[in-house]
């Protein structure tokens, strides 16, 4: 196969000293196990300070941020939207950075930058300071979650540590060894998709709009967060409910935890963990929705904040939603605008949420009828302070599992189309079928294109 140079991989002559057909098994795991221990650190610190940062704006809520920056009426509501349409308005020119520049250094800059407006919130004294403040830190917080999916498929002061230790490729990773670099390639190599291609391909762009697996995950990133789970008072105080909160938090860990266990440890099991996730989900919102809470508010509080807790494993199948961008998108160009489309989804989702659980301390146990999720764009707007949020969570999560089950099927259709295909010349795919797959996932072809590419599902 001929290819102009700026379909080839950049780590195409890496590539092309091994072939991936030969490498082996346990090298592969030596070298996966030694960028876990380098990389995941950096990846895990850098989202938990953005999670941190992000869900602050609500204890601060309590604790004298309102007083504090004079805030009046819905302005507490637009500095959550805020903070989303600046993650918004910046996923084009994200993502179109992401593939234009060294990804590792490009995310430790964009941290940095972070980190001096963290920096900065506490000098903010009136409506209009915090607002730029929570504007800006969405733009500058919307290259991590899109740059860890493109990551993942390879392969403040902490934006100074990623800088220093995060590598821009495989091939140029410092703690690899040069057998090693290679490997890490190879690796990638055999999921019929390469590593980066930093030409933006038109064509990608279009069969990326074209394509139903891009709109599926959008409508199931949107849902995801219109149906977040805040927590409700049940008549605690302000510290109770942070308290409250830890067991919904442990639930969270522990199904992440597990979910990506199982679906490293038993192949194509991916959606079907997703789907479970979110028929827990839909049986607690049932129950949420179900049990009366009694005219103060407080009747069946324990089984309501159960079912509440239970609510957490909604983190399962967003979490699992960024695998399918990173393990069933080829194409550099297609994978970060479907990584950029589902974070615009995100976003749209979480605009779309309720108030903070912490706003919900200033409503009267009467209101306290049913729990709602925050989305964060449109939803802080959809309830004024005097009014009780009063819609069901149940439509989110059920059009979640019902996307996941399409989704799915797409998938194995594919997948089982493709077998029929290659079968007519042979049971499976012969050995110059797989090694036309891999030299086509090498030279940025994307999984539409290359008939040897397979689902995970």
């Amino acid at each position: 196969m001929l290819a102009s140079s700026k379909d080839l991989d950049e780590t195409y002559n890496t590539y092309k000293q091994q072939d991936a057909r030969d490498l082996d098994p346990e090298e592969a795991r030596q070298v996966l196990r030694k960028i876990d221990v380098h990389v995941l650190p950096l990846l895990m610190g850098t989202y938990l300070l953005q999670y941190l940062d992000k869900t602050s704006i609500n204890s601060a809520s309590v604790f004298g941020l309102k007083q504090g920056t004079n805030l009046h009426g819905q302005q507490y509501s637009w500095l959550t939207s805020l903070f989303y349409i600046g993650y918004l308005v910046a996923q084009p020119v994200a993502g179109y950075s992401l593939q234009r520049l060294p990804l590792g250094k490009f995310i430790g800059c964009t941290a940095l930058v972070w980190g001096l407006l963290t920096i900065t919130t506490p000098a903010c004294t009136n409506f209009a300071g915090i607002a730029a403040n929570r504007f800006l830190l969405g733009v500058f917080e919307s290259v991590v979650n899109p740059g860890f999916v493109l990551f993942l498929s390879m392969c403040l002061t902490w934006g100074g540590i990623f800088l220093a230790f995060m590598p821009d490729l495989p091939s140029t990773a410092r703690f690899l060894d040069a057998r090693q670099r290679i490997a890490a390639v190879e690796r990638v190599a055999q999921n019929r998709q390469g590593v980066k291609n930093h030409h933006f391909k038109t064509y990608q762009m279009w069969q990326c709009l074209r394509d139903p697996k891009t709109w599926i995950l959008f409508a199931m990133s949107v849902a995801a967060q219109f149906t977040s789970i805040i927590l409700e008072t049940f008549g605690f105080d302000v510290l109770q409910t942070q308290y409250m909160q830890i067991p919904g938090n442990v639930i969270q860990v522990v199904s992440l935890l597990a979910s990506g266990y199982i679906s490293s440890r038993f192949p194509n099991t991916r959606c079907v963990v997703m789907l479970a996730g979110n028929l827990v989900c839909v049986a607690a919102g049932g129950t949420l929705v179900g049990l009366p809470v009694g005219p103060d508010g407080t009747e069946n509080a324990w089984g309501r904040l159960v079912a509440l807790w239970l609510c957490s494993f909604q983190s399962v199948g967003f979490s699992m939603s960024l695998t399918m961008v990173s393990s069933n998108v080829a194409g550099f160009t297609k994978k970060q605008l479907t990584g950029a489309i589902l974070f615009v989804g995100y976003c749209v989702g979480n605009v779309c949420s309720s108030p903070s659980h912490l706003d919900r301390l200033r409503l009267s146990r009467s209101h306290l009828a049913n729990p709602a999720k925050p989305a964060q764009i449109i939803g802080p707007q959809t309830f004024i302070e005097a009014e009780a949020p009063h819609y069901t969570i149940l439509i989110g999560y059920s059009a979640k599992t019902l996307l996941v089950v399409v989704l799915y099927l797409y998938m194995w259709a594919v997948n089982k189309k493709r077998d029929r295909e290659a079968a007519i010349s042979g049971a499976g795919l012969t050995d110059e079928q797989e090694k036309e797959a891999i030299e086509r996932g090498m030279q940025d072809q994307t999984e539409l294109d290359n008939p040897g590419f397979r689902y995970v599902l």
